[in-house]
C-alpha cells in the first residue's frame, strides 16, 4: 500500500537507483508524488528513471566528484534537495576473511562505505541551506554474518556514520537514519556482483552465507523488495519526524 502525496513537493536523490532495491524505493518515491532524481553509474537508470516517471543522473559515487555532481544536479533540476536515500553497496565475494587479498578487501569498502560517506557530505550544503531535511542510509544486519567480513566492516561504518551525523545536525534540522535489510529476493542484475566471475570455492561460500542469513531469521526467508521498501520510505517521511540517529532492523528478526 502506498501513502498518496506523501512526498507531494518533495526532492529525493536516490542513489543505487538503477537495480534492486534502489530501483524500487525510487519509483515509489515517484508513484508518491515526488520529484526524484535516480542516480546511478550503470547507463540503465535513465530506463529505470523513465519507466518511473523520475529523472536520471550518472555518476561514479565512489568518488567525491560523482556524488558531488549528483547532488548539484538534483538542486539545479529541482531548486533544492529534501530527502537523500542512500543506496549504493553491496559484497562483491564472499569468502573467508583470511582468503580476502588486500586489494579486494579495499573494494569492498570503497563499494559499500565510500558513497555513502561522500554522498552525505555532498547534500549537506544542500540541506543546510533550508534547515530542514532527512538522510537515510541503507546499511545491512550483515555486520554480524559468515564470509563477508570487509562488508561488514564497511556497514558497520555506515551505522556509526549514522548515528554519530544524526547527532552533530540535530540542531540544524536534519535528521538522519538508516535501515538495516536482511536477505533480500531481487530479480537478476544486471551488473554483476562479481565481475571477475565466482570461483567454484566462492560459489560454495556464499551457498553457506545463505544459508546462515536464512537460518538466523526467525522467519526462516528472504525478504522480498517491498518489505524492504516500506520502512525506508517510512523514515524518509515525515511520520518518522521524531526518529533521527537510528538503525531499523528489516530483516525477519536478526538484528545482526
Amino acid at each position: 500500500m502506498t501513502a498518496s502525496g506523501r512526498f507531494s513537493g518533495k526532492v529525493l536523490v536516490v542513489t543505487g537507483a538503477a537495480q534492486g532495491i534502489g530501483r524500487a524505493v525510487a519509483a515509489r518515491a515517484v508513484a508518491e508524488g515526488g520529484h526524484v532524481l535516480f542516480v546511478d553509474r550503470a547507463d540503465f537508470v535513465e530506463e529505470a528513471a523513465a519507466e518511473a516517471g523520475g529523472e536520471a543522473f550518472r555518476a561514479d559515487l565512489e568518488t567525491y566528484e560523482g556524488a558531488s555532481a549528483a547532488m548539484a544536479a538534483a538542486a539545479a533540476r529541482f531548486g533544492g534537495i529534501d530527502i537523500l536515500i542512500n543506496g549504493v553497496g553491496g559484497a562483491i565475494r564472499m569468502r573467508p576473511y583470511g582468503a580476502f587479498e588486500p586489494a579486494q578487501i579495499e573494494a569492498e569498502i570503497r563499494r559499500s562505505l565510500m558513497p555513502t560517506l561522500w554522498c552525505c557530505h555532498a547534500v549537506l550544503p544542500h540541506l543546510l541551506a533550508r534547515r530542514d531535511g532527512t538522510i537515510v542510509n541503507i546499511s545491512s544486519n550483515a555486520t554480524a554474518g559468515i564470509h563477508r567480513v570487509p562488508y561488514s566492516a564497511a556497514k558497520g561504518g555506515v551505522n556509526a556514520l549514522t548515528r554519530s551525523l544524526a547527532m552533530e545536525y540535530a540542531d540544524r534540522g536534519i535528521r538522519v537514519v538508516a535501515t538495516a535489510p536482511g536477505g533480500t529476493e531481487a530479480p537478476p542484475r544486471r551488473v554483476p556482483r562479481n565481475p571477475d566471475g565466482d570461483s567454484a570455492d566462492e560459489r560454495r561460500w556464499m551457498a553457506d552465507a545463505v544459508r546462515q542469513v536464512t537460518d538466523s531469521t526467525f522467519l526462516k526467508r528472504y525478504a522480498t523488495i517491498e518489505e524492504q521498501v516500506g520502512p525506508i520510505l517510512f523514515l524518509a517521511s515525515d511520520e518518522a519526524s521524531y526518529i533521527t540517529g537510528s538503525v531499523l532492523p528489516v530483516a525477519g528478526g536478526d538484528l545482526g
